[in-house]
């Protein structure tokens, strides 16, 4: 039968890529697999007969568990007639199962979606290879990943790596572009606004008048308390110290240079004139440190902020406790409706940047190509006994209408809620809805329905296959009338597929960098510090090879071009 013969001749193909499993030599990337020519109209959807494919993927906690009872994955199985058998690793365990997965070859199945994986661990697999490369496969058998390449020819670029190849499948999501995309900010300050009202107060400008609010706060706890019927302790600020989007060191922008700390992770930034920095090394960042160790010292944080869980974290926001709180959406913290949101009429609104020694937001790395993630997509292993095949259901993916419900849900589930109605644009053609969310937590109601991994989000997708998300829409809003104007920086480090050599030694530097630099603050905000301190952190940053490591980030500065690295 038609679909026998398929599988007949790409077995010739998987066969040259499992033999890549000896290729881990002591050179450079392993070489490419010879493709197989299959007659891509041999691969139409649905096939004549049925298919198994085997996969690994994970599920969020408190979810549907068996991937073949999401929605999402039921039609693909109808539309196509292909099957998968699923393995799968519950989300807050993925970080260490996936490791011990990979390092099996021989239990792994055919492909991973989505991946979830670091450039060094991509760079590793497709050495030893156990994942084999992709760009021959995308060429011939992916043509929607094609035109979404067709269409921003930059993503192709940030896919492939030194030797021309392609490993993993890429996750796209564009929402705004340069200085107001979605992503130049992740954590967002918000402030409670009807307390802020009940005491009479203005949103504060200034980092003193900041302060001022949450002494406020602090000082009239019991009338807060007892207007908002509170059951707890009043908190004025609480955010998670290192937890990424709940984290508070953006309150730290406008000391000293301005720079802040927008690159958690790396800590780096890009000067005006193009000069690679680390934030930690700045004026600004031992100031906003000083300042707050000051607010910790005045009781103004909360005291479990370096150690909350986010389970935590959230429980408090539920219940009103908190004054200011960060988060990329203020909904997954704090009891708000979406309309109160959108109109602007709730309790809770973002907060502007403070003003210290300057007004400045550094946008975060990247965000000049809007949301983009090399290693979230997918990987085809060397198990792999179908490429063509696999490729062809993965580009399924990546269809205009499909990519929108991979990355926030679906419709006509039979469930209480939905993300999407299927409708009409202007033209009359289908077009995927948003649905209202009401009360309902984005993230929980997303995590419920969606697949992530595989799937390519474009901005012209809008109002013609998809609408904007109402939490991104206002999210967007918030960015543009609110953080752009005071983003003053030229630049951001570019979204580079570095070399292997350069990724492996910055993983071997950025642990011991990165733990070093949040250690002291940390201490810092608790405990405060001392000059001798502050010259003691600058040592120990070169003691871990900070300029080797700063020369490496500032080469693929030098190389890159002005429009790579303008938040413009």
């Amino acid at each position: 039968m038609k679909s026998k013969k398929i599988l007949a001749l790409v077995l010739a193909s998987s066969m040259a890529a499992a033999m890549l499993s000896g290729c881990g030599g002591s050179g450079g990337a392993a070489p490419a697999a010879q493709v197989e020519d299959v007659d891509p109209a041999s691969l139409q959807f649905p096939l004549a007969e049925k298919a198994e494919i085997s996969g690994l993927t994970r599920y969020a906690a408190n979810t549907e568990s068996d991937p073949n009872k999401r929605t999402i994955y039921k039609r693909l199985e109808e539309q196509t007639n292909v099957h998968v058998n699923w393995s799968v690793i519950q989300a807050d365990q993925w970080g260490d199962k996936i490791q011990l997965a990979m390092s099996n070859i021989k239990e792994l199945p055919e492909f991973i979606n989505p991946l979830g994986l670091s450039d060094t661990d991509i760079q590793k697999y497709a050495k030893q290879g156990v994942i084999i490369p992709l760009e021959d496969y995308i060429d011939k058998y992916m043509p929607n990943l094609q035109k979404v390449f067709e269409q921003a020819p930059e993503y192709r670029d940030m896919c492939t790596d030194e030797n021309g190849h392609i490993w993993t499948l890429p996750w796209i999501e564009q929402l705004g572009y340069g200085k107001t995309a979605i992503q130049t900010i992740g954590n967002m300050p918000f402030i409670n606004v009807a307390w802020l009202k009940f005491l009479g107060l203005e949103m504060p400008k200034t980092t003193d008048e900041f302060e001022k609010v949450l002494i406020a706060f602090r000082d009239n706890a019991d009338a807060l308390k007892k207007e908002f019927n509170i059951d707890g302790e009043i908190i004025p600020m609480s955010c998670i110290i290192g937890g990424g989007n709940e984290d508070c060191t953006i309150l730290c922008n406008g000391f000293g240079e301005g720079y802040g700390d927008p690159d958690s992770g790396r800590h780096i930034y890009i000067t005006d004139d193009k000069k690679v920095i680390c934030t930690a090394q700045t004026e600004g960042f031992r100031k906003g440190v000083e300042w707050l160790h000051k607010l910790y010292n005045e009781n103004l944080i909360d005291p479990d902020a370096f150690t909350q869980e986010w389970s935590t974290y959230v429980a408090k926001g539920k219940s009103g406790r908190y004054g200011v709180c960060f988060s990329w959406d203020v909904a997954n913290i704090v009891t708000i409706s979406m309309d109160d949101i959108v109109n602007n009429t709730g309790d809770w609104q973002p907060m502007p940047m403070l003003k210290a020694d300057v007004l400045n937001l550094s946008p975060q790395p990247g965000s000049y190509t809007s949301g983009f993630d090399r290693g979230r997509g997918a990987v085809l292993t060397a198990n792999a006994k179908n490429p063509a095949l696999i490729c062809a259901w993965l580009d399924q993916m990546y269809a205009p209408l499909q990519s929108p419900q991979n990355n926030w849900g679906t419709y006509g589930e039979d469930d209480e809620f939905d993300i999407f109605v299927m409708g009409k644009n202007d033209k009359g053609e289908p077009m995927l809805q948003h649905a209202p969310l009401g009360d309902a937590s984005p993230v929980e109601v997303r995590e419920a329905e969606m697949v992530d991994g595989c799937l390519a989000v474009l901005d012209s997708y809008y109002g013609e296959y998809v609408t904007c998300p109402d939490d991104a829409q206002y999210r967007l809003n918030w960015i543009k009338d609110i953080y752009t104007p005071d983003m003053h920086t030229k630049y951001v480090f570019p979204n580079v597929f570095m070399s292997a050599d350069d990724t492996k030694t910055l993983s071997n530097l950025n642990p011991d960098i990165d733990k070093c630099i949040k250690t002291f603050r940390a201490n810092g905000i608790m405990y405060g510090f001392t000059d001798a301190d502050w010259e003691q952190l600058q040592s120990d940053l070169q003691g871990y090879k900070v300029d080797e490591y700063l020369a490496i980030f500032q080469k693929y500065v030098d190389s890159s071009s002005e429009t790579a690295l303008s938040a413009d």
